[in-house]
Formats: C-alpha cells, structure tokens, sequence
C-alpha cells in the first residue's frame, strides 16, 4: 500500500494533505511545529490506512530538503522528495486555473505531485552528518564573505561622496591597511593631522611588513594635497558612517578567519577530502564548498550528466520547430555555481588541460564566464568519475582523450 502526503510547510504550522494511490484524500489537517505537530502528523497518516497492520509505503512533498521536520520524517522512515516552490507552482495550474491558492490547497497539489511525477523530482539525500555539517559550515563562511563585500561598497561609495583620496591611495578599502588608516582618519581633517609615524603605525596594525615608511611617506602626502570638501558638519556624519562601516568589516574579517578555521579542521576529516583535494584548482575552502553543496550520498546522482544538470553548468537545450537554442542554465544552485566558477578560475592556472578547454572555447567566440563555465563542466564530470573509482585525479586520464585539447 501506497499513501502520498503533500506538506505545506510555514514556521509555526504546517498543512498536511494525505492521498492514497486512486488520488482519493484520505485524511488532512493543520498540524503545529514541533514534537507534537510530527506526532500529529503520524495520526493522519495512520488515519489513511486501510488496514493498520498492512505495511505502508510513506512518499511526501514538501518544498524543502533541510530543517527539522524533515529530519523527523527521513527518521520515520518516509520517503521525502523536496519539491522547487516553482514546480509546485506550476502544478498549481493543473488543478484551478482561477489563481485561487491557499496553504491546504498547496499540500493537495504536492500529494499528487509526489503521486503521479515523483519520479521527475529530487528524493532528498541520504547525506552523512559530517557533511550536513560542513556544508553548514561552508555556507556561513560564504555569507559572511558576501556580507564582507556588500559592506566594502558601501564604504567605497561613501568615501567617494566625501574622501575620494583613500580610495586612490588603496585598489580595495576593505584590505587591513586601508582599514587601519580610516581607524585614524575616518574623515578628511583627521587625515590632514595624521603624522607619518601614526600611518607608519597604523599600516604596521593593518599587517604590512615591507616599504612600510615609503607608503607612509605616500600616504600622508595624498591626505595633505588639495581636495574638494563637503562642509565640516556633513563630513563629520560622513566620518561616523564611515567609522561604523569599518568597524563592522573588522569584525567580518575576524569572524571569517575562524569560519575557515572551523571549514578546514571539517574538511579534513572527511574521507573523500583527499580525493577532491588531488584535483586542481581545489583548495580546502573551495573543496569544502563542493564537496558540502553536492552531500556525499554515493547514490545521488547516477550518472556525470545527472551531477552536471544539478550544478548548472551543463548547457540548457531549447527547440521548438526549426528553432534550437543553446543557452546556460540560470535556474540552480548560487552557491555551488559560485564555487564551481572559483574552481574553473584556478583550474585553469594549474591544469594544461582546463587552460586548453578555457583558450579553445575563448577561441570560439565564448566569453570569458561561458569558457569558464564549459571548464567547470567538465571538471564536474571528473569529479564524478573519481567519486565513483574512489581514485584521485590523473591529468592524463582526465583529458588525454581529448587530443586536441590535451595536446
């Protein structure tokens, strides 16, 4: 016997819908977050059963594959298929074409869904706790790194509305030299004040250990040069925000280092670490980033192509009569495509035959994001087949039979 739950998940109560094989509901209702709304949930599903004794397959939809009531129903022993918000919306269509929506009516469509096309969705992964919490990890490292880069532009457009002269004496204003000195002179007079021996100290602070008088020499100078001004009272509000910023990216900095600290004693325990690390380009923050976006269940993905579709860098296929377009996927995983392009990038420093790829597609007319996605690509197929040998990455054997490329 078959029984397909369709749940509509919110943060403090979920709406379950519960259909048997026929498409026949069975048993719905609103059950709260908690040990009390899984216990709930249990009943109606047992509430579905023709005979209790009877052994039951258990399917639910429900639009996510993390959390903890998705870890409830992996450990309940039902089969979970996390269902893209956009598909579920789409399936929408099929049962009202009015536009009508409501959470009950959303559990409804995705126990059909899970019903009649599971097959055409992700099962969610059997991943292993250490990666589950790696990717964690991982994933609060790059948003504390993307947090870090939004903070540094808005520091550089304020400094340009008010202190254009740091940003010409620095390429990045978030570098630790940059910040030190903004430490000392947030504002333009401050920087006027600042004797050769405070920048020389500050640059010391901010790490740099070489020329260190000579910049300081450079520095005052270009803080001391005529400049176009706001007027003293709106530099001192610039002077505050600019502080503030500063600060924040201070703590960013610090808090990313033991982030990554934390990602590489992670990384290192786990055992396909080695594996991924014998492949070029993959350092241990990229590594860990891959390694935590694509899980480690050895049953996942069956095939390369499977493994490519899911990362996004396999070209996206569209025909319709005699029209055929070939275009990149735009409907995928950011943080792993962000990972996977890092990847590319140092592959093609370190690989002969990712940089051969990289100049034959650039000789082809692809732009520089295209060439690298096709490296990607084909370094996600390699990584695919070392997984799956359980063998550690072999130039020769990864492009040798692409003479062409690998000449």
């Amino acid at each position: 016997m078959e029984l397909f739950v369709g749940v509509d998940w919110a943060e403090d109560h979920h709406d379950v819908c519960v259909v048997n094989a026929g498409g026949r509901v069975v048993a719905k209702g609103r059950v709260p977050q908690g040990i009390a709304g899984v216990a709930r949930l249990h009943e109606l599903v047992d509430l579905g059963r023709d005979d209790p004794k009877a052994p039951v397959e258990v399917v639910v939809g429900i639009e996510t594959d993390r959390g903890l009531l998705v870890r409830a129903l992996l450990a309940a022993g039902y089969a979970v298929v996390a269902v893209n918000p956009m598909a579920v919306d789409r399936y929408r269509d099929r049962h009202r074409v009015s536009g009508a929506k409501s959470d009950p009516g959303d559990a409804r469509v995705l126990a059909d869904l899970v019903r009649t096309d599971r097959h055409l969705h992700r099962p969610v992964a059997g991943d292993s706790d250490e990666v589950e919490a790696l990717k964690l990890v991982a994933r609060a490292h790059q948003n504390a790194i993307w947090s870090r880069r939004r903070l540094a532009n808005q520091l550089r457009a304020t400094l340009g509305e008010f202190f254009p002269a740091i940003i010409d004496l620095f390429d990045d204003v978030a570098q630790h030299d940059a910040l030190a000195v903004l430490t000392e002179a947030p504002t333009p007079t401050r920087g006027r004040s600042l004797s050769r021996s405070k920048i020389a100290a500050a640059l010391r602070r901010g790490g740099r250990r070489n020329r260190v008088e000579a910049r300081a020499e450079q520095i005052q100078a270009a803080l001391r040069a005529p400049a176009l001004e706001q007027p003293e009272v709106v530099a001192d509000a610039y002077g505050t925000v600019v502080a503030s910023l500063v600060r924040l990216l201070q703590v960013h900095a610090v808090e990313i280092d033991r982030l990554e600290e934390a990602l590489s004693q992670g990384f290192a325990k786990h055992p396909d670490a080695e594996l991924l690390r014998s492949l070029p380009g993959l350092g241990v923050v990229t590594g860990a980033r891959v390694l935590g976006e694509f899980g480690d269940d050895p049953d996942r993905y069956l095939t390369a192509k499977a493994r490519k579709n899911y990362a996004g860098t396999s070209p996206l296929t569209v025909a319709s009569g005699h029209r055929r377009v070939i275009r990149a996927r735009h409907v995928r995983n950011k943080r792993l495509a962000d990972a996977l392009y890092w990847w590319a990038f140092n592959a093609i420093i370190r690989s002969p035959g990712a940089r051969a790829l990289y100049d034959t597609r650039r000789a082809a007319g692809d732009t520089h994001s295209s060439a690298l996605r096709a490296v990607a690509n084909r370094l996600v197929g390699i990584l695919h087949g070392c997984l799956r040998t359980h063998t550690t990455y072999n130039e020769h054997l990864a492009w040798g039979h692409r003479s062409s490329i690998a000449a």
